[in-house]
């Protein structure tokens, strides 16, 4: 069976993905409380209890708060590198040694016809990383919570079938919201969010042929919106003369509700 894959909740209340190859599950994050992750699998038609096990990305709340529970109840192996496990001590409970796994930045891991490979981001976290699935000639990235997309990161994203890509803020939006002063630099930071204009500009630097869906993830409640999001992307890569809608298309990720499950 091919990959598929859905973004069951994406923003700053919390995160969740679900790539599976028919044989072999996954979730990479478990950002939302048990009850409400179990009712996200709900909605896509999945079963928890068929996960193969969790990768977890970094130690925010929003990427780790029902980790512990859902482990724990579906007895589902952890994934997570030696920083980020260290990190996570004291607030995901008790996991049982036979549950945790070490999976490093730089590594590749077989899940049944799924080699997946994990690179670092630039966020402020113990060791942040994000993961490239790949299936024969299929590849699909996630790479969301960077302050910024290096060289190095785009030689490894380059020409995704698919894309589920950090658009966060508007940067209008955040300099005149609420924010206080020292909350607004984070973000804006290296270590913080990447933004509407910086995405697209990554992303212009990383679209291949295979490119036919980008996801605009992780979108700050606070500081954009689905349409500002999709508009800015839209304008920045017109102008460096892709076909939005054409070649590839860009599509919306929600905190509370999962994007239809994809087949590439």
């Amino acid at each position: 069976m091919s990959m598929h894959f859905s973004v069951l909740a994406s923003g700053s209340t919390g995160n969740a993905i679900f790539v599976s190859d028919g044989e072999q599950s996954l979730l990479v994050d478990a950002g939302l409380s048990g009850k409400q992750m179990e009712a996200l699998f709900q909605q896509v038609d999945r079963d928890i209890k068929q996960l193969s096990g969790i990768l977890v990305t970094h130690e925010h709340s929003d990427h780790i708060k029902g980790l512990g529970v859902l482990a724990r109840k579906y007895q589902l192996p952890i994934y997570a590198n030696e920083k980020t496990w260290k990190a996570m001590e004291g607030l995901i409970g008790e996991i049982h040694s036979d549950q945790r796994f070490i999976f490093n930045i730089g590594e590749a891991k077989t899940f049944g016809s799924m080699q997946v490979e994990s690179f670092g981001v630039s966020h402020d976290a113990a060791e942040p990383m994000f993961f490239v699935f790949h299936q024969g000639n299929k590849k699909l990235t996630l790479i969301t919570d960077t302050g910024y997309v290096s060289d190095r990161m785009k030689g490894i994203i380059k020409d995704s079938d698919a894309f589920v890509f950090e658009s966060n803020h508007d940067v209008d939006m955040l300099r005149m919201g609420r924010y206080p002063w020292s909350v607004k630099r984070r973000i804006l930071s290296d270590v913080g969010h990447v933004s509407n204009e910086d995405a697209a500009l990554a992303l212009a630097d990383v679209i291949g042929n295979q490119t036919k869906r980008i996801y605009l993830a992780h979108l700050s409640q606070d500081n954009n919106m689905k349409e500002i999001a999709r508009m800015s992307v839209a304008q920045v890569l017109q102008s460096k003369g892709y076909g939005v809608g054409e070649q590839f298309s860009l599509y919306d990720t929600d905190p509370k509700k999962p994007t239809d499950v994809v087949y590439l």
